[in-house]
């Protein structure tokens, strides 16, 4: 159980809203989620959900004109919203780190492999002997299976496959082996056999390094291969939580239920995937109830006007449905 490790994330009540002239917008709203030592957590929902808005968050890199405007953010104990920039500085890269969506637009054209691993080593283990430098470039290197090390630190990023330059994305974040790895949809821009090696390279990375990882994507596949628990967002909220198998087998929330049933299965033939009907909400109109309810089947009245709590229907398995209150129809 999870309740006997040490969180290394909690978040509750987070909140995070863009001030555009056209009025607000709340990306994130009220999200919960604690993520414990040495597990893997996916966070999955559809394009606008919240998935990488929650990881800019936790990282205090929410870009303008947006901000954190209520909740707290604790990593190991610490309350990061109310930290200052520079004692934030000292967080990102050491002790938390992000492997962001395109390598090809992450890693700079312009300096070698080399130097911008250099970079980030030298900055946060004050490691500036060019020797030892290089031994931690190569060992890092290493560590996501790249086979030549030392000729790979001479090239620059266009002169890599997308494959290499994800390794080397991973080596980034990795460098300094930190508590906490924010993956943002790290297999997207690469081919499915692809995906499969840096997503097992990811996982065995993680594991060796002893990092615990939170994987923003929205490939429920991925998840299944990865991930110990599964957060489904949806417009901004956790509408469901459970361990990776329980959620596949039993969906409790019907976003879950609709986004597994959109799914191809193996094995399986179907002349047309099932689909959610309807739209995802205008973040810009506020709601008192539930975001889904126009587009869910088993809508109550309650659903309009009082937003639904977190139940933990099962031990680890948390809900936000008016159908899991006394008087609900599961």
């Amino acid at each position: 159980m999870t309740d006997d490790r040490k969180p290394v994330i909690e978040i509750r009540g987070l909140r995070t809203q863009f001030f555009l002239r056209e009025g607000t917008v709340t990306a994130l709203d009220g999200v919960d989620l604690t993520v414990y030592e040495n597990e893997s957590v996916g966070i999955v929902g559809e394009t606008g959900c919240g998935k990488s808005m929650t990881a800019f968050s936790i990282l205090r890199l929410v870009p303008y004109p947006g901000r954190i405007t209520a909740g707290s953010i604790k990593f190991k104990g610490i309350e990061l919203t109310e930290l200052t920039d520079e004692q934030m500085r000292g967080i990102r890269g050491s002790q938390v780190s992000m492997i962001f969506q395109d390598p090809s637009t992450s890693l700079d054209p312009v300096f070698t492999i080399g130097s911008q691993l250099g970079e980030v080593i030298s900055l946060h283990q004050n490691t500036y002997d060019h020797a030892v430098l290089e031994g931690k470039i190569v060992d890092v290197l290493k560590l996501v299976r790249i086979a030549a090390p030392k000729s790979v630190m001479e090239q620059y990023p266009h002169e890599l496959s997308g494959g290499m330059k994800q390794r080397v994305m991973i080596a980034l974040a990795l460098s300094c082996k930190p508590s906490l790895l924010l993956a943002d949809e790290p297999t997207t821009a690469l081919d499915v056999t692809i995906q499969a090696q840096v997503l097992n390279l990811l996982k065995d990375v993680v594991r060796s390094v002893g990092s615990t990882m939170i994987l923003i994507t929205h490939n429920l596949g991925v998840v299944a291969e990865t991930c110990d628990r599964v957060c489904i967002m949806y417009a901004g909220r956790v509408v469901e939580e459970a361990p990776t198998g329980e959620l596949f087998e039993q969906p409790l929330h019907p976003y879950a239920w609709g986004l597994l049933r959109a799914f191809p299965k193996l094995g399986e033939q179907k002349e047309e995937l099932e689909v959610i009907r309807g739209t995802v909400p205008n973040l810009m109109v506020p709601f008192k109830g539930c975001p889904f309810v126009e587009r869910c089947d088993k809508a109550m009245d309650a659903c309009k006007s009082v937003r639904p709590p977190r139940i933990e229907v099962r031990p680890g398995h948390f809900v936000s449905c008016h159908l899991y209150h006394p008087g609900g129809e599961a």
